[in-house]
């Protein structure tokens, strides 16, 4: 009987090992979401392609896209597309990713780009941001779910377009861009004598980015309170997480990070320091599932395959333990 036993016992915490290390086998989901009221198509480009790189998304709705452990890079959201029904050809008039059709095919975000950045863990931490480095052209919140360690939610819900310098706007307002892009001064681009988290530092033109959106990367070397991590984790990408109306009054206290920094390969071709990929890579309103910025609480919501995997896993004790029993 007590071999029995013992080759139950081996059996269940063989399981339950797989069950811990499946996620670095899985990678990770990541939920995108359009909650503005008018069409967004999003862009994706990283080391491994993935099933699409670009594709539309509907005011309300959303598309679910599985990573594999490893993958680095970022998702964008393009506005004001027009793609001929016949030949699928076209462009957009923000974030353009400059591939003449819905899909990206490779190309990045052309400047001004609200950029989510991603480097999936094969059983480390993910490292994730928001980056307005590359400029901004609409508001994007990411929360992750069904992970451990900070998790930390990150973005900027301030729309941002209605608050840019007349000489960092786009056009009428549709986009406001980062002061290299506009000036290719050194000390805005981070690069020549600038290039070193020492010698490059904010500037006016960041401060202001900074102050409507504190979580968010504002320059190539805000590090400390614009990285976050997270191990096992899913998360949710949401375009226009909220209306400009509940924006930046509330989005004031910026979280208390690991400030740690990761390397990811420059995906994006920019001439612009591409976010914080090109260096170190990595608001808030009353609607009830946006993250609480203000006493920096980590989203704890569990993702219904981290819930099975729970389940199972008290199933399997209570095997053990019943087998016990009745040995």
């Amino acid at each position: 009987m007590d071999l029995i036993q013992y080759s139950i016992s081996s059996s269940l915490f063989l399981i339950l090992i797989l069950l811990v290390i499946s996620r670095g086998i899985s990678g990770a989901t990541f939920t995108l979401i359009n909650r503005c009221d008018y069409i967004v198509w999003p862009g994706i480009l990283g080391n491994t392609k993935l099933d699409t790189t670009g594709f539309e998304l509907q005011p309300g709705g959303s598309r679910a896209i599985q990573v594999p452990p490893g993958w680095s890079g970022r998702f964008w959201g393009r506005t004001g597309c027009n793609f001929d029904p016949n030949s699928g050809q076209g462009s957009c008039s923000t974030a353009d990713c400059g591939s003449n059709q819905v899909e990206c095919n490779g190309a990045g975000a052309k400047p001004p780009a609200t950029l989510a950045e991603f480097t999936v863990g094969s059983g480390n931490p993910d490292f994730y941001d928001v980056s307005l480095v590359d400029g901004y052209n609409l508001p994007m919140v990411v929360v992750a779910s069904g992970g451990s360690g900070m998790c930390g939610s990150t973005g900027c819900v301030t729309d941002l377009n209605q608050q840019c310098p007349k000489e960092l706007r786009v056009g009428d307002g549709q986009a406001c861009m980062s002061a290299c892009e506009a000036f290719g001064n050194p000390e805005y681009c981070c690069s020549g004598a600038y290039g070193s988290p020492t010698t490059c530092m904010p500037t006016l033109y960041s401060e202001i980015f900074k102050s409507a959106c504190p979580r968010s990367y504002s320059y190539a070397y805000d590090d400390a309170t614009s990285t976050f991590t997270c191990t096992g984790g899913d998360y949710t990408i949401t375009f226009c997480p909220s209306s400009p109306s509940q924006k930046s009054s509330r989005d004031s206290s910026p979280p208390v990070t690991t400030g740690s920094t990761y390397g990811s390969p420059d995906t994006s071709g920019s001439t612009y320091g591409s976010g914080t990929g090109s260096r170190n890579n990595p608001a808030l309103a009353n609607n009830s599932w946006l993250p609480n910025f203000l006493t920096g609480d980590s989203p704890k919501a569990i993702s219904s395959s981290f819930s099975m995997k729970s389940t199972l896993f008290v199933t399997l004790i209570t095997s053990l333990i019943l087998s016990l029993q009745c040995s």
